[in-house]
């Protein structure tokens, strides 16, 4: 495994707080969360439902406004840029996995696929070119063209990482890639992100529950109660 403090931190997380609801019914979801996230590496969340993980996903992607703290995503203060810079920056930087598929029903995976490359106005032929490139290598280059609705729930996963896959995005934003896949198809999409983890100038940062593939994060972050309780290296014992 490579020495993580040798490499800069993609992500810089610094005293964040975020709550929800007010007076008798707020509910504070993060306390004072410090973080840093390398380049070249997969990243792990681990704890219970409802530690605050996927907030603090939310949060790295400047999705969600927080309370107080600072974070720092490549070097911009996301957390001081206004919505619209904010919004322009995420989709330039960023690939999303989240637990629903968020599939348009009406296009076709192909179509479902190179969405982020329209959205950045690349040309309708080369995204769709692009993107069956892309669904072959998740195993699925024979369902291009089928809708959502005629694919099972691990395929429309599958369509999901390629998606955020496509554009090539620096940072990999996962919140549960494997939840809906076989153990097989699990596996395999893993050794993909890891790939693209891997790569010096990109990270992943996956939340899951799913112990068949810790072996594959480079650390794991334990979050309980909306704080991180521990950051441990995955040792070469653990991969094996």
């Amino acid at each position: 495994m490579m020495d993580m403090q040798t490499q800069p931190a993609a992500i810089r997380v610094r005293g964040i707080v975020k709550s929800f609801g007010a007076g008798n019914t707020k509910v504070t979801v993060l306390r004072g969360i410090d973080l840093d996230i390398y380049l070249g590496e997969m990243l792990l969340l681990v704890g219970e439902s409802g530690g605050g993980k996927t907030t603090l996903l939310s949060a790295i992607a400047g999705i969600l406004d927080i309370d107080e703290g600072d974070i720092d995503v490549l070097g911009v203060p996301l957390s001081s840029l206004p919505s619209g810079k904010r919004t322009a920056f995420r989709g330039q930087t960023m690939g999303f996995v989240y637990q629903q598929f968020n599939l348009l029903p009406a296009l076709t995976a192909a179509e479902n696929v190179a969405v982020p490359l329209l959205i950045q106005k690349m040309g309708r032929h080369d995204a769709v070119r692009k993107a069956r490139a892309m669904l072959d290598r998740v195993g699925l280059g024979d369902r291009s063209e089928f809708l959502p609705k005629n694919l099972s729930g691990g395929q429309q996963q599958r369509v999901a990482i390629a998606r955020a896959l496509v554009n090539e995005p620096r940072l990999l934003i996962c919140d549960e890639p494997t939840a809906a896949l076989d153990g097989p198809n699990g596996q395999k999409i893993m050794a993909l992100l890891r790939e693209v983890g891997r790569s010096a100038d990109r990270c992943v940062v996956v939340v899951t529950h799913d112990s068949r593939i810790f072996h594959y994060g480079d650390r794991m972050a334990k979050l309980t109660d909306g704080r991180i309780v521990g950051i441990e290296p995955i040792t070469q014992e653990e991969m094996t």
